[in-house]
């Protein structure tokens, strides 16, 4: 049995990424066979595509970090055929042959099941994007912000991850600073909740100084480098900023002041890696309770396997702002 998939291969000392036909054999006979229905585009998704050897080091490969679809072979695991589930993360797209494609196999402890409520279209809106900002809302949670304290940031407001964080803080009642590089976007980040938008430029203006003036509860970083320290001097006292993007810079140049002198958190979260038991238990959030409102908005395209290279260039340059879906044969 045949099926269609996107494959990015070496060719002439540089990488091209085009629709193929694949075996099903090819898959190999571990694991979970899963019909995708719907993936999704992210920027790790657009550094595979393009032989970023940091994302992925064995071509030819299948990107695609995010999935959605039924259960066709389920093995010994606790899935039965029939069943939609999710795979984000773990090594999918990465080194094991990802979501842009009709089927993947993968192992049982990598999915998870829909939630009840929630489409397989709207699981991919959201996608490792939605799981990494409910992740980082909660971690801020956890350590007691609260609406009642003040604002919370997001820097990085107009990505996937941002964009979502915006709508879930604003959704769960919290005034929302949103920052952003792309001035068109002003209207559209206050349609999904934030209280005010700040121009990237004028959040970096006093980047270079130790400490800043106390201003936010708490915040979001999806970028690093001089986002990340930025926040990190201009929380408040015994504030956290969860910390989940290098799109910026992976470098943290700053003074400890702001932990030593304000008691701030810095909160590390990771979407990947994360035991499946707590994958479940966001999905179900974000199915539920934190499900964003206007789940249109945070929409940038619907997209098929023909049109992801053009939306891989996209991206790598900045021009994609909220989540694109791509659907499957």
């Amino acid at each position: 049995m045949t099926f269609q998939a996107l494959q990015t291969r070496e060719v002439d000392g540089g990488f091209q990424t085009d629709l193929v036909e694949r075996d099903l054999s090819e898959l190999g006979s571990e694991g979970v066979l899963v019909r995708v229905q719907w993936s999704s585009l992210n920027f790790k998704d657009a550094l595979s595509a393009t032989g970023n050897k940091g994302v992925t080091r064995n071509f030819p490969h299948t990107p695609g970090i995010d999935a959605v679809g039924v259960v066709e072979e389920a093995g010994d695991g606790p899935f039965s055929k029939g069943d939609a589930v999710i795979c984000t993360g773990y090594d999918l797209g990465m080194n094991t042959d990802g979501g842009y494609a009709e089927y993947i196999r993968v192992p049982a402890e990598w999915l998870v099941p829909l939630p009840e409520g929630l489409s397989p279209r709207d699981a991919m809106v959201l996608g490792t994007a939605g799981l990494t900002a409910a992740l980082c809302v909660e971690s801020l949670l956890d350590t007691g912000v609260n609406p009642e304290q003040g604002p919370v940031l997001v820097t990085g407001a107009t990505g996937g991850v941002g964009s979502i964080s915006v709508a879930i803080l604003a959704k769960l009642g919290f005034q929302v600073a949103a920052v952003s590089g792309k001035q068109d976007a002003v209207d559209w980040l206050k349609q999904l909740g934030a209280s005010e938008v700040i121009s990237r430029d004028a959040f970096l203006e006093n980047a270079g100084k130790p400490m800043l003036k106390e201003q936010w509860a708490g915040a979001i970083d999806c970028v690093g480098g001089d986002a990340l320290t930025t926040a990190l001097k201009s929380v408040k006292y015994g504030g956290s900023v969860a910390c989940c993007g290098l799109a910026g810079s992976p470098e943290l140049n700053m003074t400890v002041f702001p932990f030593i002198l304000r008691g701030v958190n810095l909160l590390g979260v990771d979407s990947v890696e994360l035991p499946v038991e707590i994958k479940q238990q966001m999905w179900q959030l974000l199915a539920d309770e934190w499900i964003p409102g206007g789940m249109s908005q945070l929409e940038a395209a619907e997209i098929t396997l023909e049109d992801v290279n053009e939306w891989v260039a996209k991206i790598l340059k900045g021009g994609v702002r909220g989540r694109v879906v791509v659907r499957l044969p």
